[in-house]
């Protein structure tokens, strides 16, 4: 599976493709997401790096925490609930 980090990447390196390695954690049915509205997830990309599905959150998180209003214009702030990251734990590497 392929997919396209474009200009709001995280990182500073050009927008490339990239394939996705692994799901890690429990797939977002499996989690109890069945109205398909939302699926946050996350994925090891094959370079080492971890992609991040979640609800875009900027603006409003930016708002109440000013501190965090210096963040490079490439970059977004994503919120996904506690559970996708409690099932991902296991499946994310210490080193």
């Amino acid at each position: 599976m392929a997919v396209h980090l474009g200009r709001k990447s995280a990182c500073k390196l050009a927008a490339k493709k990239l394939s996705i390695a692994r799901r890690i954690g429990v797939a977002p049915h499996l989690r109890g997401s069945m109205c398909g509205e939302t699926c946050p997830d996350v994925f090891e990309l094959s370079d080492g790096r971890f992609a991040v599905i979640g609800a875009e959150r900027t603006a409003k998180v930016q708002e109440e925490h000013p501190e965090l209003r210096e963040l490079d214009a490439r970059e977004i702030i994503v919120v996904v609930d506690r559970w996708t990251l409690i099932y991902a734990k296991p499946f994310i590497p210490d080193h």
